[in-house]
């Protein structure tokens, strides 16, 4: 996520009009490799399991390999959150100034002091 990108490459849009739709298909695309991911390590996690219950030494011996996939993939979803993380944080914070300065402008950033 580095020179303003957002999760895939998408810009991060700094909120409202054509913005928003690229920031949700961004999210779409996000959500959708990591669903991908998630069903491959299921299937991953099926194929452990019949390998262990089946006691066979090919079997255990492949399960090194599986494990390292999964955890592998493990390692990959985390870093897609983790992008998507910083782009929703980095997108909310482009559009905090613009809300503060309307509320501060509508006087909804002043506290009121308990008389004294």
């Amino acid at each position: 996520m580095e020179n303003g990108s957002g999760v895939g490459g998408e810009a991060v849009p700094n909120g409202g009009g054509a913005g928003n739709g690229k920031a949700v298909q961004a999210l779409e695309r996000c959500f959708g490799q990591v669903q991908g991911i998630l069903e491959h390590n299921r299937m991953l996690i099926q194929e452990i399991k019949q390998n262990q219950e089946s006691g066979e030494a090919g079997g255990l011996n492949r399960n090194v390999a599986l494990i390292r996939e999964l955890n592998s993939n493990i390692a990959r979803v985390a870093s897609l959150y983790s992008d998507l993380s910083a782009a929703v944080a980095k997108s909310l914070a482009k559009g905090f100034p613009a809300a503060r300065a309307a509320d501060a402008a509508n006087g909804y950033n002043k506290r009121s002091r308990p008389p004294q």
